[in-house]
């Protein structure tokens, strides 16, 4: 996993992938992601919700480009034990506000508005109803 751009750009990290559910999302298709993003949006005024947010892959990349209000939640505790200790090494915890929680029982119970919201479920995750 790699930052693709701004302040921590080409900065790697391995998370442990040892039966995690996550499938990161390859440099590639985030470097498309973010460019189309970046050329549209203003970063640094962004409000950000990082739904399924695994590795925390997503959430470092909006940092690093300049958005200062992210807020990751997933349910895996290796994931989110992950994304703090890549938080602290990067020294961005005032940027990101790392939630371990379902997804659909957090966007029940938050109150907080947000400009982007970015979803990236698992593959095998079952329908709600």
């Amino acid at each position: 996993m790699r930052i693709i751009g701004g302040t921590f750009k080409g900065r790697r990290f391995n998370p442990p992938a040892n039966k995690w559910p996550t499938r990161p999302t390859t440099d590639y298709a985030k470097e498309a992601l973010f460019n189309i993003l970046y050329n549209r949006l203003d970063f640094e005024s962004l409000k950000v919700l990082d739904l399924f947010g695994g590795t925390g892959n997503h959430s470092y990349e909006w940092i690093s480009r300049g958005c200062r209000s992210v807020t990751y939640v997933d349910q895996f505790a290796p994931a989110v034990a992950f994304a703090k200790k890549i938080s602290a090494t990067l020294q961005i915890e005032e940027f990101i506000q790392i939630h371990k929680a379902e997804v659909f029982k957090f966007i029940q119970k938050d109150s907080n508005t947000y400009d982007l919201i970015f979803a990236d479920p698992p593959y095998e995750m079952p329908l709600q109803k």
